[in-house]
């Protein structure tokens, strides 16, 4: 005899790097199990494919989860895990202080934002008198999964990163579409750019769009309140551990 089915809440959410709303519903046992066993491993890999099953399944596989940017992937992930364990997480934080001793809180996943720098922009001008310059795109989790980082100090993988999250380049009205240049052809035009040009290059990244949390802390040890800054994933992770009871 077949056994009656579970129905899940279904609940809305709109995605912060465009205006379109999304359908999902909080993970069942199956996924918390595939969500436990990458916390087990501490590593960031299996962290990644835990967050990229967990959000393609619970929104009904309509995203393309991988060409989504990483911090509208990290956007979905903790809003669908308020809905799965409960809005208010328990987490063990280490104390900015000493650097050693941990201290209980508790944080509201629904206060978690995507936050904007207010000067931030993907369209760059690198040449104010020919109108020359380029449009980037966010990098998605699998640009990020491979390791690439622009903060990396080996200069080809930071040039491998841009030619990747290059949209189109253009000079004035005109435009060059990434996707009819050949990586090299990419890469050459960012070696040419001067000093002053590739640092508001490098400006995108650092001040695009992050999942941010910042909240205050107690040092049940020293009695010293910090305040902490959780920035992405991997700090919720990494420097939060959540408790799981």
């Amino acid at each position: 005899m077949a056994l009656p089915k579970v129905e899940t809440p279904n609940y809305e959410l709109t995605l912060p790097s465009k205006d379109v709303k999304v359908k999902y519903r909080p993970f069942l046992v199956k996924e918390e199990k595939i969500l436990l066993m990458a916390m087990e491993s501490q590593k960031e890999h299996d962290m990644y494919e835990a967050t990229k099953q967990i959000v393609d399944s619970c929104t009904f596989n309509s995203l393309d989860v991988e060409s989504l940017p990483m911090f509208d992937l990290e956007f979905l992930f903790l809003n669908i895990r308020a809905k799965s364990v409960g809005e208010i997480s328990k987490f063990k934080v280490l104390c900015p202080d000493d650097k050693k001793t941990y201290a209980d809180v508790e944080i509201d996943l629904t206060k978690v934002e995507v936050q904007v720098d207010d000067d931030h922009t993907n369209k760059i001008i690198v040449d104010e008198k020919r109108q020359l310059g380029v449009v980037l795109k966010y990098p998605t989790m699998q640009v990020l999964k491979s390791g690439t980082n622009i903060d990396d100090a080996n200069m080809d993988t930071v040039f491998n990163m841009l030619t990747i999250c290059v949209d189109h380049i253009f000079e004035g009205d005109k435009i060059y579409p990434a996707k009819d240049s050949t990586q090299q052809e990419i890469r050459d035009f960012f070696e040419s750019l001067s000093q002053d040009s590739f640092a508001k290059i490098k400006h995108f990244f650092d001040t695009m769009p992050k999942v941010r949390h910042e909240f205050e802390v107690t040092n049940p040890t020293t009695n010293v309140t910090s305040k902490v800054t959780l920035t992405g994933l991997n700090d919720f992770f990494e420097s939060a551990s959540p408790i799981i009871a």
